[in-house]
């Protein structure tokens, strides 16, 4: 496993990251980079595709409102694929905006994101630049880094309360929901904001037809809240979430 080093990203800031190539590896890398357990987690996954002016307008609010507060006042860490794209950028985004101090981990394949000393390839994706730190992980193919986005979850966790929300989402994300419910990490879906998410919430309401989201619900973790929900209402369904782990 390689050293930790320092990603300079686009807002002048620089951020530690560290390569891994092993499960083995894990819990060495998160000591490396300062990060300790156990704490809470909130984990972020979905995407912002396909989705009105009007509904990207709520779904950043929801992170400003509910997502980034509640990570603040819980001393929680937020994991998620860390570039620089949908919800991973309103993600930090809305950390910046309301200037938070918690850890929020982009956990991404190394082959599909820009790096230092690395010749630029329109092929790459930019690093959300709010994140504080990055976890680069083997694969050339988005979608590699979902049971690692997983184990991260765990390894951070220890023991402690974690929740998966979705907002969204595309087939990448049907394996990060897949791979967090294996994991016994409840999900919470944004019901309204659109693809993957509002499909699992038909399927909560038995109106699937997609036998991938019957499987993801038969597991008895799901929860989904409508995306018009007040944002008090959406801040209680996740403290609801975490505080049934205690």
């Amino acid at each position: 496993m390689e050293k930790p080093f320092k990603i300079a990203l686009e807002n002048g800031l620089t951020a530690p990251a560290i390569q891994v190539q092993s499960p083995e590896d894990l819990s060495t890398a998160l000591r490396e980079l300062d990060l300790h357990s156990p704490r809470p987690i909130l984990v972020v996954v979905g995407g912002a595709s396909k989705v009105s002016e009007a509904e990207l307008n709520r779904l950043r609010l929801l992170f400003v409102k509910v997502l980034a507060p509640l990570a603040e006042e819980l001393g929680a860490s937020v994991v998620d694929g860390g570039t620089d794209v949908g919800v991973m950028q309103m993600m930090g985004q809305a950390r910046a905006e309301i200037a938070a101090t918690f850890p929020l981990i982009g956990v991404t394949p190394a082959a599909k994101v820009a790096l230092p000393n690395r010749i630029p390839s329109s092929k790459v994706t930019a690093l959300e630049p709010h994140h504080t730190h990055f976890l680069l992980v083997p694969g050339s193919n988005w979608g590699d880094e979902s049971p690692w986005l997983a184990r991260v979850a765990s390894a951070l966790a220890s023991g402690a309360p974690s929740v998966t929300v979705l907002v969204n989402g595309g087939e990448n994300a049907w394996k990060d929901v897949s791979e967090n419910l294996k994991a016994d990490r409840p999900l919470l879906v944004i019901a309204g904001s659109g693809r993957l998410a509002d499909t699992l919430a038909a399927a909560l309401h038995g109106e699937a037809t997609d036998e991938r989201a019957k499987e993801l619900v038969a597991s008895g973790r799901v929860q989904a809240i409508d995306l018009t929900e007040s944002f008090d209402s959406l801040t209680r369904s996740l403290n609801e979430m975490f505080s049934a782990q205690e």
